[in-house]
C-alpha cells in the first residue's frame, strides 16, 4: 500500500485525478467534471448555438469521458483529450441536424479588407450574438478555427469537406459577423 501511495504522490495533480478516476473513485469523477465542464460547455454553446443542445451534448460527452478514462494514455493531456471528445460530440450533433456545407472548389475568395474600426463599437455581447446568429456551417468552421485553434486541414478532415470549403466558410462567417456588428452599432 505504501508503494502505491508513493507512486501516486509522484504524479501531478491532474495525473492523480486521472489515476483516481481509472480506479473508479466517484469523487474523482465529480472533481474532473467540476474542473472541466465550464470550459467544455462554452465550446458546446459556441458550436451548437443553443443552450439545450449544448447542455445535452456536454452531458453525453462527459459520459463518454467517464466510460473511456481507462483508455487515456499516460502521455496524453487530459484537457486536450476531453476537448476532442466534446468537439466530436458537437460535430455529431450538428450532423444529426444535417449540417450543410456548400462545396466551393474552384471559387475565388476575395482578399478581405480590414474593417474601419473607428465606426464600429465592438462589444463582446454583440460579437457573441453575431456568431450565434450564423448558419451552423459558418459557425462551426469559425469556432473550430478561431476558438478551438484547429488548422484548416484538420477542420476539413473533421467535417469531411475540402480545405477550400473551410476557407470560404470561414471568410463568409467573418464577413457576416462584421455585417451583423456594423448593423447593430449603427442602430445605437
Amino acid at each position: 500500500m505504501k508503494a502505491s501511495n508513493n507512486i501516486l504522490n509522484s504524479l501531478s495533480p491532474t495525473e492523480q485525478l486521472v489515476s483516481r478516476c481509472k480506479s473508479g473513485d466517484t469523487r474523482a469523477f465529480r472533481e474532473l467534471y467540476d474542473a472541466y465542464s465550464n470550459a467544455m460547455y462554452n465550446i458546446c454553446l459556441r458550436m451548437l448555438g443553443n443552450v439545450n443542445d449544448a447542455e445535452d451534448t456536454l452531458q453525453e460527452a462527459f459520459v463518454q469521458v467517464f466510460r473511456n478514462i481507462g483508455q487515456l494514455s499516460q502521455g496524453s493531456t487530459l484537457p486536450a483529450w476531453i476537448k476532442r471528445i466534446v468537439v466530436n460530440h458537437c460535430l455529431n450533433q450538428l450532423r444529426k441536424k444535417k449540417l450543410y456545407f456548400q462545396d466551393v472548389e474552384g471559387v475565388e475568395v476575395e482578399q478581405e479588407q480590414g474593417p474601419d474600426e473607428q465606426h464600429f463599437t465592438w462589444t463582446v455581447n454583440v460579437t457573441k450574438e453575431a456568431i450565434a446568429s450564423l448558419p451552423d456551417g459558418y459557425r462551426t468552421v469559425l469556432n473550430l478555427y478561431l476558438f478551438e485553434e484547429y488548422t484548416q486541414r484538420e477542420i476539413a478532415e473533421m467535417l469531411q469537406i475540402t480545405e477550400s470549403t473551410v476557407k470560404t466558410q470561414y471568410m463568409r462567417a467573418k464577413e457576416k459577423v462584421r455585417q451583423f456588428v456594423k448593423a447593430k452599432t449603427m442602430l445605437q
